[in-house]
This record gives C-alpha cells, structure tokens and sequence, in this order.
C-alpha cells in the first residue's frame, strides 16, 4: 500500500500587534520639547524691542509687532540674501542632479575602464573634512577669475555634491531591470534615448529624493558661502544672517525676525517633499 503523504495545512499569518497607545503618550512631551525653541524664537520674533527691553526676554508678548521684521529686511538685507540664496540653490541642485544622473548611467551602464574606482574617488571627495579644503578652494577660484561671485558659490555646491549624488543614483540605476534596455536596443534606441526616455523616468524616486535633500543642504551653507564670497551684496542667508546677530547683537527680536525668515523656505521643502526626505534615507539601498 501506498504511504499516505501528510496534508499540509495553509500556512497562518499571524496577526500585527497593535501598536501600543503608550508610544504616542511617550513622544508627546518630546515633541512638545522639540517645539519649544521654535515656539520661543516665533515669540521673541512679534515682540517690540522696548517690551523685550521691559518685561524681559521670556515674557509673553503684549501685542503683535512686527519691528523685527522690518528692521530684518531693511537694515539687514535679508530680503537681497534670499534672493541670492535661492539662485544658487536653484542652479545648485539642477546642475549637480543633471551631472549626477549622466555619470551614474554611464558608470551602471558601459564597460568603463576603471568605473570603480571612479565611482570611490567621486565619493572620496565627500569624505574629506572641508575645513582642510577652504584654502585651495579659495585660491582655485580666485585663479579661475571667479572669486567673489555667485557663480563660484554654485560650481563650489556643485562639485562637493555631485560625488555622493552620482554613488547614490548609481546604485539605483545598476539595479534597473536589464530585459528593460535590451527591448530598447532591439528597437533601434540609441544611448541617449534610452537615458532620456527610459532611465530618467524610472529614476524619477531617486531625482526627487536627492532633490528634495540637496536643497536643503545647498540652501542652508554657511561655510563655502564664507569661503568664496567677500561683498555683502552677494551673500546667501545664512552669511547675511550671521551679519544681522553681529549688526543687532542686543536686538533679540531682530534675530529672531531673520532666523525665522532663513528657517521658513526649507521648512517649505520639508513638509511638501517630506516623503522624498524619508525615502532619501533608503534610496539605492535595494540592489
């Protein structure tokens, strides 16, 4: 006779844990810890300098002013650094992504010779501390005739991201299905089309990701800002921002008004690409 073979039985999945209640009680006091700076510094920022000069520092205000502000954008030149600062980001991150996405396809994509260790040397630049880096940074500028301007300030952002920018896309790129290329070159698809109309569209979680992460770290520069640039006319917000708390060092409204003013366009970004931001953690992880 034959052996009877075991049924087998539908495998279970066992259920989700619910999350616990107690997890929300527990971030609660650290958000409202988290908050507390922002919530101080918007305070500071409404008040008039005599209510602050009065009543103290930590006194709720009396009444809505908006002298910091004022005394921000006209003695401080903020609304001028903002404008700068969103040219360079704007240049920064288009230019750096562009570069970074033409490297990473040729480097996932051709027999180059080397493409290792191309690919280590771009990201080896990232690993260098840029303290030891501001000398020959300003001397090469100043050799190229571009010192003292914001286009220094933009090829400065561009070459110390496009190392990390091109590690990360190439990543993604190599991990590309490759029946997908070999449909297109059966179709007669040269290499820039299939770049153009295969690989940026499908590369368009990365793009954003990186996007939505180079701009806040382009926007929010202090030190190549303070490398390249010598007129105050030039300056992005960060290095006007640094002016105003040495101009209004005893005017804390004033302080206040700029930091807020400097805080607001990458608060912007990150609550309207916050997903991209989480997702930037992980992109080219997946191979």
């Amino acid at each position: 006779m034959a052996a009877a073979t075991p049924t087998t039985r539908p495998m279970m999945r066992k259920p989700k844990p619910a999350r616990s209640p107690w997890l929300h009680v527990g971030m609660i006091p650290l958000t409202l810890l988290w908050l507390s700076p922002i919530v101080f510094v918007v305070f500071v920022a409404i008040r008039s300098f005599d209510d602050i000069a009065s009543r103290g520092l930590g006194a709720l205000p009396m009444s809505i002013s908006w002298e910091g502000f004022e005394t921000a954008f006209a003695g401080g030149g903020l609304m001028r650094a903002l404008g700068n600062s969103i040219v360079v980001t704007g240049f920064g991150v288009v230019l750096s992504l562009a570069l970074s996405s033409c490297a990473a396809y040729a480097l996932s994509r051709f027999a180059i010779p080397g493409r290792r260790a191309i690919l280590l040397t771009m990201l080896a630049g990232n690993l260098l501390p840029p303290q030891i880096l501001l000398v020959p940074v300003s001397a090469i500028t100043e050799a190229a005739g571009i010192y003292d301007t914001l286009t220094a300030l933009i090829v400065v952002q561009v070459g110390f991201g496009i190392g990390f920018y091109t590690f990360v896309l190439h990543g993604f790129m190599r991990g590309l299905p490759t029946e997908v290329f070999e449909a297109a070159r059966i179709d007669g698809a040269g290499a820039g089309r299939i770049f153009w109309q295969i690989v940026l569209p499908l590369s368009r979680p990365s793009l954003a990701a990186l996007a939505a992460l180079a701009t806040t770290w382009i926007f929010n520069d202090l030190i190549w800002a303070m490398t390249v640039l010598r007129t105050e006319a030039k300056f992005p917000i960060t290095a006007a921002l640094l002016n105003l708390m040495g101009g209004y060092s005893s005017s804390w409204n004033v302080i206040a008004a700029g930091s807020l003013v400097a805080a607001i366009p990458t608060a912007i970004v990150f609550f309207a690409f916050q997903k991209q931001f989480v997702s930037g953690l992980l992109v080219g992880s997946n191979k």
